[in-house]
């Protein structure tokens, strides 16, 4: 219709288009341009970076008035990003009065990169102009004419697969670095050389047999009107003084509402630190206790052999000896719990008979209980991830606890490298009692890698208010993507039989602009201090949207807990989120292996298909875990031999 408006002489069709070119240097950017109008808008040239500064070009193209804005080009290394930022803000300014329609990132498709090596540049560009600057962007590979490469056993791969591959990596790329996995940006060739074969009419043809210029005017023009279509149907608000149309971004309903459903622990007052959560200490504890079971103190005398002594023993009597001294560890051990479990009685009568005396006796019991405090003592050594470093780096965290109220501790990455001292994080606790009666816990982490920093911070509170009742209150800040999440919540506990508790909660959470609000009903049935049962159900909504979901969890524990190292676990999560239903399953269980070993296996499955295996075993033997790493090894002599076998 343009074209015939243009040759007929009449006023040109009402449409136009403005497109922005953006890349990295020497993918074609200004050649690419020359190609769309037919005519050398730019120079170019293959031994010097051609587009210096950022400059536009108009002209008509097929009959409608197409603007391209050609930008410098950028570098990929974390090194230049300080550069790409410069030449992007420069870029932000120029656009800032007539923001383009279309974005075409240009990168070269035969550029063989599988490493997100350009993951630098495409999360600049994000921060720069926004997530936005992806929701109307082309992708646009130049270089399109270049031979597929070899496929791994030397033949030749096909042209269709090669763009497809190569697509894929660039898209990939894209979704991680705007953050939204459902981007799909449309991909377009573009063959710039002058040697490129062309039809009849002179376009340049693919090695696929399409003429590219067409197709990617059609995607571009195609993006501009469906942009305007969304516009005039209100399917999106463009803010005035944005350079591109924003996309109010939907709050992480199943993400916000997992975060509801979990239990967390009431905050007690100091005095009543001491007992146990579940307040089942006394009846469980005795009627766990064998009555034939004799105390440690009647035992008849032990004398423990060395090792000399011991590796002249025989096979039944060393297994003879480990038995008793892993009997009389165990008893021993009870012994400790049964006289911990004593001192917290004491503790709590004494916190009780404190109330009932006068305040002159008050005030002289806390100097003198502030004055044994302020005693240092050293705290307990942290467990350091697994290292072969022969120093032991344990004596980097060893610090002193003193009177002062405030609990600092770093925070250690268990998944870190090998030879990294581990530090990650500073965590930050401290418990108030506010008019004697109220707990405040406040908890607050901060973790800071190269790349990204994760703030969680978490302040509560809880009022007891009758027998087994409780309401608990929380504010809690943690980061969810680039945002900080704000969430206030409140959980009311109540014991309705003696082995079972509910818990009713509420929250509302604010994410950047988005508003949510959800509820939960959880109840717990402890059946004995081996099986307990936990069942959480609840729902969150926000901006009109709905989210429910629920689990069970069932634990079965060793018949000698806390002593005892078998622990079972079965959980079972539901969650629906616009009618898509989420079904997992996931089984885990420790058993011992031996004194000194221990087998973790773990197995999960959900209902799209996917699941997870995993089996690990940690033993303090160092002969069975240099045992254990010849697997790897055997395994990938067996695959050799078999290549060998076979000629490969």
């Amino acid at each position: 219709m343009a074209e015939q408006l243009e040759a007929a002489g009449n006023e040109p069709l009402d449409f136009s288009c403005t497109i922005m070119v953006l890349g990295k240097t020497g993918v074609g950017k200004s050649a690419t341009i020359n190609s769309i109008f037919d005519e050398v808008k730019f120079g170019t040239d293959a031994f010097q970076t051609g587009t210096k500064k950022v400059q536009d070009v108009v002209g008509t193209v097929h009959g409608i008035k197409v603007r391209v804005i050609d930008t410098p080009g950028l570098l990929p290394s974390w090194s230049d990003q300080c550069q790409n930022e410069k030449i992007l803000h420069s870029v932000k300014r120029f656009i800032k009065k007539t923001p383009p329609d279309i974005v075409l990132y240009l990168d070269r498709l035969d550029m063989q990169t599988r490493d997100f090596g350009d993951m630098p540049l495409l999360r600049t560009i994000t921060d720069i102009f926004g997530p936005s600057i992806w929701f109307n962007a082309i992708v646009v590979l130049t270089h399109a004419a270049s031979a597929p490469p070899d496929g791994p056993n030397g033949t030749a791969s096909s042209y269709d697969m090669f763009v497809t591959q190569r697509s894929h990596v660039v898209q990939q790329a894209i979704r991680q670095a705007a953050g939204d996995m459902r981007l799909m940006n449309p991909v377009s060739l573009v063959e710039n050389h002058s040697a490129c074969r062309t039809n009849r009419a002179g376009q340049r043809v693919l090695p696929n047999g399409q003429v590219w210029k067409p197709h990617l005017l059609l995607l571009s023009f195609a993006s501009k009107i469906l942009a305007e279509a969304n516009t005039l149907l209100k399917l999106q608000d463009t803010p005035p003084g944005k350079p591109f149309a924003t996309r109010t971004r939907a709050p992480p309903l199943p993400f916000l509402l997992s975060s509801l459903l979990q239990s967390r622990p009431q905050v007690k007052l100091p005095e009543e630190q001491y007992g146990d959560e579940d307040g089942l200490d006394d009846d469980l504890d005795e009627s766990s206790d064998s009555e034939d079971e004799p105390e440690y103190d009647e035992l008849p005398p032990f004398k423990r052999l060395s090792k000399a002594q011991i590796a002249k023993l025989s096979k039944a009597q060393k297994n003879a000896y480990f038995d008793e001294l892993e009997y009389r560890e165990k008893l021993f051990m009870k012994k400790q719990l049964k006289e911990e479990k004593k001192r917290r009685k004491m503790m709590k009568k004494m916190a009780a008979a404190a109330k009932d005396l006068p305040s002159e006796y008050g005030e002289n019991a806390e100097e003198e209980s502030s004055g044994a405090s302020s005693v240092p003592v050293p705290m307990p050594d942290l467990v350091l991830p697994a290292s072969f470093d022969s120093d032991n780096p344990t004596h980097r965290y060893r610090s002193l606890d003193s009177s002062n109220p405030w609990l600092v501790r770093p925070v250690l990455d268990t998944h870190g490298w090998d030879h990294d001292v581990g530090y990650e994080g500073i965590n930050v606790e401290r418990l108030f009692v506010a008019k004697e009666k109220f707990p405040i816990s406040f908890s607050g982490q901060i973790t800071k890698d190269k790349r990204d920093a994760n703030v969680q911070m978490e302040l509560a509170s809880s009022l007891k208010h009758g027998e087994g009742k409780a309401t608990s209150v929380g504010f809690d800040m943690q980061t969810v993507g680039k945002d900080l999440a704000y969430t206030l919540r409140s959980e009311t506990r109540f014991s309705n039989l003696k082995k079972n508790k509910a818990t009713a909660g509420i929250s509302v959470t604010l994410l950047g602009d988005a508003l949510s609000a959800g509820m939960k009903f959880e109840d717990k049935l402890i059946a004995n201090k081996q099986f307990q049962v936990v069942m959480t159900g609840g729902a969150m909504t926000g901006r009109g949207d709905l989210a429910y979901g629920g689990s069970l969890e069932a634990q079965l524990r060793d018949k000698d807990y806390p002593l005892g190292r078998s622990l079972s676990t079965l959980g079972l999560s539901i969650m629906d989120w616009h009618g898509d239903l989420a079904i997992g399953c996931n089984i885990q269980s420790q058993v011992p292996v031996g004194r000194s070993t221990n087998l973790i296996a773990r197995a999960n499955l959900n209902n799209k298909g996917s699941g997870q295996v995993s089996l690990r075993i940690n033993s303090s033997e160092q002969l069975q875990l240099a045992l254990t790493s010849l697997f790897p090894l055997l395994k990938k002599l067996f695959d050799y031999f078999h290549q060998v076998q076979y000629g490969q």
